[in-house]
């Protein structure tokens, strides 16, 4: 049974330190220049002799915004020149030309998901065209549970957009709202009507998606726990079958649209933790379940289901129900996974079109894994996933002696156990309720790369 968190203020207070979000592991940072595209090449090749083929999912990035979302930490380009759109799709699909034939055709494509920036940057015309060439390209699966999603700009997508999204065979959604109240979306340059969302969820519904996700964000600037109560509800009442609560991470060394955010404008450190507390009051009453790392879903969702089972996975693109896969990114600044590799491409939107129009793949850093990090990857990922390690299990997969091979990191671990946050028990590792909310810092206990202070990036946020 996964334990329902907990809320603990002044236990988050004193854990609310930076970490990374294991979407990976190894986390980004710790990709190398130096892999290049031979060595994606030989990761393919590898990965299709593998006695059991993974299946492929797909993630295309387009970057383009109109305008800058002041909060945001995305790779964006800001532009209102759409022109730009038709050549960023020809070289889309110049790049899936490259990639399909490094994989055999029999490896089905079961998830495919459009990422950004603002992928209705691109006209449905030309997400249609992109979708048909991946389709082309790639083996395409005809499971009706295949998991193919966008984020949506609900200020710029219409009801006929999306029926045509639908028809083109898209079935998820996902759309940014972060906060309705007006002082935010000022604070933050994200003028967005309730009613933009709400029809366009309704649209979604309309056309045949199968989930809708929102996205919430809390810790903006002029937000209050009023306001944010009443963006709760709202949405709440239209029950989305997913959605996403997440922390604002404040980096404007990082990224310089936030340094148009008057730092005195944003929440003290206990009324942020506020909104968390009223987020998961609100959502778990609703009859949220609590996935992990700010992720809630109905009981029924896909997402609830797999962590049930025990199969949820985390990547890239978030908690995923596809955990037998290889991950095959698209578009500037995205990131494969293929066997026991990433690989990333390059950031700079010339940098990536100058290597696409050479015909050669456009992989600017990666890492291959070794046997360390596969096997903190494994628990990181039962971790973050599932909130619990069976540690028997993990020497059986892997060849280890648990408590041995782990000694420094069962150690660090001690602390946490001593608040509560974890249990060890009969062979288990087990994020308490209490813990539920710190699954970043539970997992950091295994991060052999956080212990090495040289190379410790200072570019994560802060865990609540």
């Amino acid at each position: 049974m996964i334990a329902v968190p907990t809320f603990d203020a002044e236990l988050l207070r004193r854990y609310d330190r930076p970490g990374p979000r294991y979407t990976s592991y190894p986390t980004a940072p710790q990709f190398r220049p130096g892999f290049d595209g031979h060595d994606l090449e030989r990761a393919a090749r590898d990965s299709n002799d593998d006695p059991i083929p993974q299946r492929l999912s797909l993630y295309v990035h387009v970057p383009f915004c109109v305008s800058p979302c002041f909060y945001c930490g995305c790779n964006r380009v800001i532009t209102r020149d759409f022109s730009r759109s038709a050549p960023y799709v020809n070289r889309l699909v110049r790049e899936a030309g490259l990639l399909a034939p490094l994989f055999d055709r029999d490896r089905e494509v079961v998830q495919l998901h459009f990422g950004g920036g603002t992928p209705n940057f691109l006209s449905p015309d030309q997400l249609t065209e992109v979708i048909e060439s991946l389709g082309q390209h790639f083996s395409f699966s005809r499971d009706p549970g295949r998991d193919f999603s966008i984020e949506l700009d609900p200020r710029t997508v219409g009801p006929g957009a999306i029926a045509q999204l639908a028809r083109a065979g898209l079935n998820r959604a996902s759309l940014g709202v972060q906060d309705f109240d007006p002082e935010v979306q000022r604070a933050v340059n994200r003028i967005q009507t309730e009613a933009e969302t709400l029809e366009v969820i309704a649209a979604c519904r309309d056309s045949g998606f199968r989930s809708v996700n929102v996205d919430l964000i809390y810790g903006l600037p002029r937000q209050t726990r009023d306001g944010f109560a009443r963006t709760l509800d709202r949405i709440v009442e239209v029950r989305p079958d997913r959605l996403a609560v997440y922390s604002y991470a404040h980096l404007p060394d990082l990224f310089k649209a936030q340094r148009q955010i008057d730092e005195a404008d944003l929440p003290a450190p206990e009324d942020k933790l506020a909104l968390l507390a009223l987020a998961i009051e609100r959502l778990t009453a609703a009859g949220y379940v609590y996935v992990g790392m700010d992720h809630f879903a109905l009981p029924d969702d896909d997402l609830a289901r797999a962590q049930s089972r025990g199969d949820l996975h985390r990547n890239f693109m978030g908690y995923t129900t596809h955990a037998n896969c290889d991950l095959v990114g698209l578009g500037v600044s995205s990131i494969s996974h293929i066997g026991a590799t990433y690989s990333q491409n390059p950031r700079e939107l010339p940098a990536w079109e100058a290597a696409i129009d050479a015909g050669r793949l456009p992989v600017w850093r990666g890492l291959r894994l070794d046997a360390d990090d596969l096997l903190r990857a494994d628990v990181i990922q039962r971790l973050i996933c599932q909130g619990e390690v069976d540690m028997a299990a993990v020497e059986d997969r892997h060849g280890i002696d648990f408590q041995t091979y782990f000694a420094p990191d069962l150690a660090r671990l001690a602390e946490l156990s001593g608040d509560r946050l974890v249990e060890i028990d009969q062979g288990l590792i087990r994020a308490t309720s209490r813990g539920r909310l710190l699954l970043r810092i539970i997992c950091a206990c295994f991060d052999r790369y956080l212990q090495q202070p040289a190379r410790m990036p200072a570019r994560y946020s802060r865990a609540v």
